[in-house]
């Protein structure tokens, strides 16, 4: 039996051990690679989604690199998989299009303005990750009609776009309101907004946040956006069902993105942080715990995701916020301790 003095010192010294940081003790071991992930490396690029054209949310440049708040988040997944000079490979999809590329592996995930639905989860064999973007379906009117609310609708031709929760939220709100309106289905976007502006429906219906960009691109004045909001629209990244090590590396690259913003790494100050004593953020930035490693990725893996985009709250102000042209308000966007819903489990 030890002494007093000895189970002291060997309580202690576990005490000790238990306090030192993981540096200090064997290492995680690496987890294998599972099947996306492999084929992501092999591949040595990611594939994603790309929109047709959604100011704010995806668009091409110059250069045909995609811009927005979806590309971003593909960005921040690749760097994180990647490394700082990852790849993406950009894939145009429809509406229509973005469930069957992902369920044959055309791409590798979607960052599409796609809403997350129980249909679309369980019935179509995709996984959702965390909410990149609160939303819900309104509607654009040209002023000139005097239209002021969705109720003056009733017996409209309403433009509406093929393969989208909208075209199901607008059927469901007419026949909870006795409205008669009559659709006017297009198969893109792009098609859908041309034919609107050349007078073939009285009004156009989609994602609010989408109709502000929509409406930025136009004449100032001469449309309106209605204040009706007629459904929930929870905007997602989603992955194929059946490989849980990807489905966790696309959700904690994105709360990476949304705990940064909260414990004020940014993008600008990221290497100054390495050094911070906020355990919270040394775990964030890989400088403490084995949390990359057990998700087959390196330590820094949240950290070359910052470091390639930033975190959610500059995503947000670059694409949509007061430095972007469409101005939107962060709303249910902004962080949980600012009245809003963006919310992520902690990294420990």
């Amino acid at each position: 039996m030890p002494t007093l003095s000895i189970r002291l010192l060997l309580t202690t010294g576990l005490a000790l051990a238990a306090m030192l940081p993981p540096a200090g003790r064997a290492a995680a071991q690496m987890a294998e690679p599972g099947p996306t992930l492999a084929g992501v490396r092999a591949k040595g690029l990611l594939d994603c989604s790309a929109n047709q054209g959604s100011p704010g949310f995806g668009v091409p440049d110059s250069r045909g690199e995609q811009q927005g708040l979806d590309p971003d988040i593909c960005r921040a997944v690749a760097a994180a998989v990647l490394g700082p000079n990852a790849r993406i490979r950009w894939t145009v999809l429809t509406s229509q299009a973005r469930i069957p590329a992902l369920q044959s592996g055309q791409v590798d995930m979607v960052a599409r303005t796609f809403t997350w639905t129980h249909s679309r989860e369980v019935n179509a064999g995709l996984q959702f990750g965390p909410v990149a973007f609160y939303d819900g379906q309104g509607f654009v009117v040209k002023k000139s009609l005097g239209v002021t609310k969705a109720s003056q609708l009733d017996g409209a031709s309403i433009c509406v776009t093929a393969g989208s929760t909208n075209e199901l939220n607008l059927a469901d709100w007419a026949r909870t309101n006795r409205f008669a309106v009559h659709p006017v289905v297009f198969e893109s976007n792009e098609d859908t907004r041309k034919a609107y502006l050349s007078g073939r429906c009285d009004s156009y219906t989609l994602d609010a946040s989408q109709l502000a960009g929509f409406v930025s691109s136009l004449p100032k004045g001469e449309h309106v956006i209605l204040p009706d909001i007629i459904s929930k629209e929870p905007l997602t990244p989603a992955v194929r069902k059946g490989d849980p090590q990807w489905y966790d590396i696309v959700r904690w690259t994105f709360f990476a993105l949304v705990l940064a913003e909260e414990l004020g790494v940014t993008q600008a100050n990221l290497d100054s942080m390495l050094d911070s004593p906020n355990p919270d953020v040394r775990r964030l930035l890989g400088v403490s715990g084995d949390h990359g490693p057990a998700m087959g990725l390196d330590r820094r893996w949240a950290y070359n995701a910052i470091k390639a985009v930033g975190n959610y709250g500059e995503i947000f102000q670059r694409h949509l916020g007061e430095d972007s042209p469409l101005g939107l308000p962060r709303g249910l966007n902004a962080l949980w301790n600012h009245g809003g819903l963006m919310y992520a489990p902690p990294i420990r």
